[in-house]
């Protein structure tokens, strides 16, 4: 396990499009940083540890952090820290693997997210 490539979950995937449907984001990467953002706002560490990524979706780690790859890297160390897991890259894959899915099931748990503006509201309470 690397964060040379993000996988997704076929779960997930079937999340992802509801959401893209729903709310007009046309991207996965974009979808997939607001998920992230807001599993790692929540205090509680996920219940599911291991995610198996089973779809078709991969997108190279990049594609998935933009120019802002240094930013989310220091949240994960970081949030790993907070959960008390060493930082190895393994472990770091791992909670990205885990808040990432954590996060698309809670946008995907909102019937009423609608529209981009809805997405922003949720994500930033």
């Amino acid at each position: 396990m690397s964060l040379e490539t993000v996988r997704l979950s076929q779960t997930a995937k079937d999340q992802l499009i509801w959401l893209k449907r729903n709310t007009g984001l046309t991207q996965w990467n974009e979808l997939c940083r607001w998920a992230l953002a807001l599993s790692l706002r929540d205090s509680s560490t996920p219940l599911v540890k291991e995610v198996v990524t089973d779809s078709n979706v991969e997108m190279s780690w990049k594609t998935f952090t933009s120019p802002y790859g240094d930013i989310y890297l220091a949240l994960l160390k970081q949030r790993c820290l907070m959960d008390g897991e060493e930082l190895s890259d393994e472990a770091i894959a791992r909670t990205l693997t885990v808040h990432l899915h954590r996060g698309i099931g809670y946008l995907h748990g909102r019937p009423d997210l609608r529209s981009v503006e809805q997405l922003v509201s949720t994500a930033t309470g």
